[in-house]
This record gives C-alpha cells, structure tokens and sequence, in this order.
C-alpha cells in the first residue's frame, strides 16, 4: 500500500484472542450512572468536550476489563478511569511544563490526602483516594503508587516529545507506551479489587513477569491501532505504535498495521508460555496468583470489545469497520454529541 493510501485494514486481533473470554459486569449501569454524576459535578469540560469525553463510555471500558468486581470495588475502578480519561484530555493539550503540574497534582493528593491546591483535580483525585483506601493492602498500594509516579512521568515526558515533534524508536516507545497508557495503574486495581496482597517475589519472578508485560502490551498495542485514526484526526498521532513503525523502521501504513497483527499474536503465544511455566509460590499464593491472571487477561479482550462499542475511535461506522476491517483514512463520521444528563 503507498504511503498516500486512503484506507487501511485492520488485522483481526480477535482471532488472535480465543484463549481469553469477554465479561461484562452487572453493576456497570448502575456505577456507570454514579461515576459519571461525580465526573459532571466537577466540569472539568465545557460543554462539547465534555460531551465527546462521555461519548467514549469510559466506564464501559470498566465492565468489561473488572467484570468481577463488587459493586463498591467497580465504582472505585470506574471513577479511576474516568480520572485517566480525564488527566489524558488535559494533559494532551498541554506542553511538558503545564503537564508537570497537572501530573503533581494528582501525586501530591495520592500522597497526602490532606493536600490541595483547591483544583478540581486535586478534589477529583481526594474523591478517588478516599474510596480506594477503605480496603486496599498496604503492599497493593505501594505498588499502585508506584505506577502512578512512572504513569504521570511517562505522561510528561510524552508532552516533551510532543513539544519538540521527536517520535521515538520502537524499543524506547514500547518502555513509554507501557506507563503512559496507565494500563498498569488499571492493572494496579485488580489485587484492590480481589482483597489479596502479592508478594514482591512474584512479581520479581520472571514468568511471572512476563505474562504481566505480555498482557499490558496486548492492550498498548492494540488500543493504538485502533485509535490511529483518531490520533491522526487529532493531530496527536506521534504517541502512537503505527507512527513509531512509519517513521524508524520504513514501512507504509499497511504494512504497520499488519506488524501490529502479528506482534500482537506473539504477546498472546507468550502469555499462554508463561502462564504454563509459572511455579509454584505456596498453595495460599498460587491461589491468588491464578485468581490475578484470571483478572489480567480480561484486559485484552474487554479492551478490544469496547473499542467496537463506543464511536471513540471508529465513529459513527465502527459496525461496519468491525465486520470489514477497512478503516477510511479521513475525518471521521462523528455520532451527534449529545449533552450528558
């Protein structure tokens, strides 16, 4: 295909995906409803912005990603990723200083709830905290935090690159996209949700390892695919795996989306690899480390399900988009932007 293509097709990351099983969960009208009251309270958007940002049903994304989670532990995972959604909205407009201040805010409160700078994201970011520390373990939360500084570092650092209109190698950009994507503060969520606390030995196991950055990666990978096009609509494409591929390693947009095909694949093979390899920590940690697997890999999946379900990356069209894999390389059809309730 020649590098001024009209379309490209999608490669079929379904069929690369039959080892895991969508899920919805069954509180997710209800939270959804709940979450999305306490996002609008605050208005962090004015009004067509806000609509577009709840167009994308970001807590949809959450029924089928924790579709085990209690009703208080759903809730939770809801606000937290409308919080995402909304630090990304805010950050990928701003340069690398005024994402540093955005990103300080949310950590100061992470760290010390009594903090404020009287934001709204500070009060949105307290809101959060206050849920998720009723009943979280304190090794689940060191580790949470932990990958809320690399998430918010990773964020800023994306601002500088975006500043300067530097695109990074592949192998760095993967080391980004992990972080920046904040897949690993949602993963964050699932030991929260399942009442264990891991110990650092399984996570410092290489298996282990392995099939936690296997996951991560699937959902990376795949999310900028899928959201290329709206990137490019958006002039935010430079963060983004197909562009990484486009300009450090020569090929056309076909070709890097059928690499995209392929790579994900992979990830999947050595996930299922690593599963299998896992030893054993103890009956009371393999236990929960089954359970936690089981959660991870509905990461994946939900994330291919819903971005088919919301008009966020594929517009109006995204029915048809889904039975033929042909995206049109152009503005999208955007549904009619409806004012939240």
């Amino acid at each position: 295909m020649s590098s001024t293509a009209n379309y490209f097709v999608l490669p079929d990351l379904f069929s690369s995906s039959t080892a895991f099983h969508d899920a919805t969960n069954p509180h997710w009208k209800r939270a959804s409803a709940e979450s999305r009251r306490w996002v609008n309270s605050y208005a962090v958007f004015a009004d067509r912005r806000r609509a577009f940002f709840f167009q994308g049903q970001s807590e949809l994304l959450s029924s089928h990603t924790y579709p085990y989670a209690g009703y208080e532990e759903f809730r939770t995972c809801c606000d937290l990723i409308n919080l995402l959604f909304v630090i990304d909205e805010l950050s990928d407009e701003q340069c690398y200083g005024d994402a540093r201040m955005t990103g300080d805010i949310f950590l100061h409160v992470m760290r010390d709830p009594s903090w404020s700078d009287g934001s709204k994201l500070a009060q949105m970011t307290g809101d959060f905290r206050a849920r998720l520390v009723t009943t979280i373990k304190p090794k689940t939360f060191r580790r949470f935090f932990e990958n809320c500084e690399a998430y918010i570092e990773s964020v800023v650092q994306e601002a500088g690159l975006r500043d300067r209109g530097q695109v990074l190698g592949l192998e760095e950009y993967v080391k980004l996209r992990r972080e920046n994507s904040a897949v690993r503060v949602c993963f964050g969520m699932i030991s929260y949700i399942l009442g264990i606390d891991l110990p650092d030995e399984l996570f410092a196991d290489p298996n282990f390892q392995s099939l936690y950055f296997n996951a991560v990666d699937m959902v990376c990978w795949a999310n900028d695919l899928y959201s290329y096009n709206m990137e490019l609509n958006s002039g935010l494409e430079g963060n983004n795996f197909i562009t990484v591929l486009m300009k450090t390693q020569n090929m056309d947009i076909q070709a890097a989306c059928d690499y995209v095909g392929r790579h994900y694949k992979k990830l999947m093979d050595d996930f299922v690899s690593a599963k299998a390899s896992l030893r054993s920590f103890g009956p009371e940690v393999d236990a929960d480390a089954k359970r936690y697997i089981e959660a991870c890999q509905h990461w994946p999946i939900g994330n291919l399900v819903w971005s088919f379900e919301t008009p966020r990356y594929f517009g109006a069209r995204r029915d048809q988009i889904l039975r033929t894999r042909v995206v049109p390389l152009k503005p999208l059809e955007r549904e009619p932007l409806k004012e939240d309730a």
